[in-house]
């Protein structure tokens, strides 16, 4: 940012002692810079805390706005060019491609973390401890609207109570994953259950009534633990509860994700983009884990520096799933991008 230059028409006129003034005045005006952000809520806490530690070293030359408009609907601004950095809970689908490349973004895919995507009761819900995926799969497939209404319609030994819903809204993300990792295909799934982009409303749903079922990501979850419980999650190798370790070693499946930021090229050439997407990958590992994700190995984020500075553009999943995939896969996949 260049600072206002002092004429030296007006030195001269001044004399010593209004250089002396001048020279004693803190700061002069400036025009600060804008980087913008959209996208997932899942990731918004992570970015939300970069950007806050960013702007207290930028000492207001630049100001980092972080929105959450869902992976899908940020996708939308982002591929027409709309902001600088999408937030994501999964990698760019192939019609979001296509609208990037038709509009001229090109795009680096930056990995920055893991989520544990938690299947969440209110602490009143004592009968249930565990689901099987086919149990949720009977819950949420589309054919299940309408017919699987109570609890006792899953397990007979659960009370015969009505089975309220709570779910993310479809510009979601994590809308996209859950429904392909529990029903098998993206975007599947019954519509009769309280949706919302805002995990915050999803939260506040669950906690205050014992019939309710929902999903949520684990950074919404663990600070709210008074008032969620979450449920362990039987993939056919017994049940499993969703923690940073299981995540780590591979066990929580398939629930556990790889989470993005996108950063569109032309926007990274910005000084100020670049300041922050460096500050951002140099700080996620310590600022991820206080938002209760999963951070990566530090060869990630060195990887990912590495891409940035390249302007290595595109996707290492060309718009294919994510599903299951562990740490050492995602590492492996950016390696060969």
């Amino acid at each position: 940012m260049r600072r206002m230059q002092r004429p030296g028409s007006v030195v001269a006129s001044l004399g010593l002692a209004g250089l002396l003034v001048w020279c004693a005045a803190p700061t002069w005006p400036q025009t600060t810079a804008l980087v913008k952000v959209d996208g997932s809520s899942t990731v918004f806490p992570i970015t939300e805390a970069v950007a806050e530690e960013f702007q207290k070293t930028a000492r207001g030359a630049v100001r980092v706005t972080v929105g959450i408009s869902g992976t899908g609907g940020g996708f939308k601004k982002f591929c027409r060019g709309e902001t600088d950095i999408q937030d994501a809970s999964r990698p760019i689908q192939s019609g979001e491609m296509e609208v990037c490349r038709t509009n001229g973004v090109s795009y680096i895919e930056l990995p920055i973390a893991f989520d544990a995507l938690t299947i969440a009761v209110s602490p009143q819900a004592t009968w249930v401890d565990h689901f099987t995926l086919d149990e949720l799969k009977r819950i949420w497939e589309p054919s299940a609207q309408g017919r699987v209404m109570k609890w006792s319609q899953v397990r007979p030994t659960w009370p015969d109570l009505p089975l309220k819903l709570f779910g993310a809204g479809a510009d979601s993300g994590t809308f996209d994953y859950f429904t392909e990792a529990v029903v098998g295909k993206a975007k599947a799934s019954r519509g009769d259950y309280t949706a919302s982009e805002d995990d915050n409303t999803l939260v506040q749903g669950i906690s205050h009534d014992k019939q309710a079922l929902g999903y949520v990501p684990y950074a919404y979850f663990e600070p709210n633990q008074q008032r969620l419980k979450a449920i362990a999650i039987d993939g056919g190798k017994g049940p499993v509860l969703p923690s940073r370790v299981t995540v780590e070693n591979g066990t929580y499946q398939p629930l556990s994700r790889p989470l993005f930021i996108y950063v569109n090229a032309k926007a990274a050439e910005r000084s100020e983009v670049k300041r922050f997407v460096e500050f951002y990958l140099a700080q996620t590992a310590t600022l991820a884990p206080q938002v209760k994700y999963v951070p990566l190995p530090a060869q990630a984020y060195e990887l990912a520096l590495a891409h940035f500075r390249n302007g290595k553009v595109g996707t290492a999943f060309q718009g294919t799933s994510t599903i299951g995939i562990k740490i050492e896969e995602l590492l492996r996949r950016e390696a060969t991008l």
